[in-house]
């Protein structure tokens, strides 16, 4: 087995620091229709999303949040 090496210069701290700010802590809680769900199941079924569907739903929220703050952002003119 091949021993594994430590990657030089890089503070365990740090590395520390970004894992505990990457847990999730913050509960959001949404509800929907019978059709959102209908839509939603039959997406997951259409394209295989095997994973969990709060992960689908946390990478398309952001996804659009993260396209609204770019296409609006503040000028100073």
């Amino acid at each position: 087995m091949k021993k594994k090496t430590k990657i030089p210069g890089v503070d365990p701290e740090y590395l520390q620091r970004e894992r505990a700010s990457l847990i999730r802590k913050n509960r959001q809680v949404i509800y929907l229709n019978d059709k959102e769900m209908a839509a939603i199941s039959e997406y997951c079924s259409r394209f295989n999303v095997h994973t969990g569907r709060s992960e689908l739903y946390r990478k398309v929220i952001m996804e659009k949040i993260l396209r609204e703050l770019d296409e609006n952002h503040p000028t100073l003119f």
